[in-house]
């Protein structure tokens, strides 16, 4: 088996990553996984409610255990939420087990999509752009760096999207 069976994708929150990953699992007919999901799963809670009593520390702790797990699986498509690659050793371990795909997409594409969402602590703010701004500025030098392939998802059609990925990761794969 390659370390490139696992397709897993990396971005800010609101770039598409569960979306473009329920449709990459669909075409290629393997398991999706979304780690925030699968953690409010495991606690049987949500992740605001974790950020609230644990703070985001003990979010990056659980999600850090959650990545460990789900990387040791093979043939899966994983959307990780927006800050799993803070962590050194996710990152390391998603570069070791998987094809890493940033969805990268614009500031306002973001705020579009994510003005109405209610389930995103970091975004609980006055003044939400600034704070995207700000986990862009962080963030986007850690997905580059982790990533095999970078698309635009701001621009781009999901179908457009997942076709184009496909493209990459079968060209790495042959």
């Amino acid at each position: 088996m390659t370390r490139s069976e696992n397709i897993y994708l990396v971005g800010l929150m609101g770039a598409g990553k569960t979306t473009i990953g329920r449709q990459l699992a669909r075409a290629l007919a393997v398991p999706f996984y979304d780690s925030d999901k699968a953690i409010e799963e495991r606690t049987g809670v949500d992740i605001p409610t974790i950020f609230e009593f644990e703070g985001e520390e003990g979010f990056r702790d659980r999600e850090q255990k959650m990545i460990e797990q789900l990387t040791q699986m093979q043939g899966i498509v994983l959307a990780t939420g927006g800050g799993a690659i803070l962590r050194d050793e996710n990152r390391r371990l998603l570069k070791e087990n998987g094809f890493i795909v940033y969805l990268q997409c614009s500031v306002e594409r973001i705020l579009e999509r994510t003005r109405r969402d209610t389930q995103r602590p970091l975004l609980k703010t006055d003044n939400p752009r600034d704070r995207i701004e700000s986990l862009f500025e962080q963030r986007e030098p850690l997905y580059l760096s982790c990533a095999d392939f970078k698309i635009d998802t701001g621009v781009l059609q999901s179908k457009e999207v997942v076709s184009r990925i496909l493209e990459e990761y079968h060209a790495v794969n042959r």
